[in-house]
């Protein structure tokens, strides 16, 4: 049966609601539910406005919502090599795919508004630290394979960096596919013990960005 997404401007207890929306993605991946996490990735600076809404509006609706706390870097402050701004979500792991899926719900109802078809954003990208990429690779690969045949999402890390500290994990599918890659790609990374500090190490390129709540 196809997921639909909830609406993205409809306010709701997500201790209830969003629990039984997100038990699909996260079943039976782990009991790290309420352990504290975060994630990163990327909009397209065209996308970006529907993100934080009139005012703060939007953004402050999705942190009511799902409880997560949810930043977004300022207007032209970009990952390096793209044109996309870096949104920070940090909360519980529950409440960090709340809000990922109100986000993705968001974008994806703007898209078809836009579009006036049944179109669906089919990739995203997730930053990663290179240190945590290990984790979610495995041994030859397994890991990541696993998670790719669980999903049915592609997933893709990008090339290693000397000058960053970071890479990018690209998913691609429908909604459905990429909400349940990203629980057990997040989820795996909550079991490191290092991972939650990652938030606050410093990045060259993160030097003087200012985050909009």
């Amino acid at each position: 049966r196809r997921w639909i997404p909830p609406s993205p401007t409809r306010r709701m207890n997500p201790r209830r609601s969003h629990r039984k929306n997100l038990c699909i993605f996260l079943h039976p991946v782990t009991d790290s539910s309420e352990k504290p996490t975060h994630i990163r990735f990327l909009v397209p600076k065209a996308l970006a406005g529907y993100v934080i809404g009139k005012g703060g509006s939007t953004i402050t609706q999705f942190q009511d919502n799902s409880g997560a706390q949810i930043l977004l870097s300022r207007n032209q402050e970009y990952f390096p090599g793209t044109t996309c701004r870096i949104v920070v979500m940090s909360g519980t792991t529950v409440q960090v795919l709340t809000a990922f899926q109100l986000v993705l719900a968001k974008l994806h109802c703007q898209l078809q508004a836009e579009d006036g078809s049944d179109v669906e954003l089919r990739r995203t990208r997730v930053v990663i630290p290179h240190s945590s990429c290990g984790s979610i690779i495995g041994k030859g690969g397994a890991t990541i394979r696993s998670f790719i045949e669980d999903s049915k999402a592609g997933i893709k890390i990008s090339p290693l960096d000397f000058e960053l500290s970071d890479r990018l994990l690209t998913l691609s599918g429908t909604m459905e596919e990429q909400m349940r890659a990203i629980a057990l790609i997040l989820t795996k990374l909550t079991e490191e013990d290092d991972y939650s500090q990652q938030m606050h190490s410093p990045n060259s390129y993160r030097k003087g960005i200012f985050f909009h709540k």
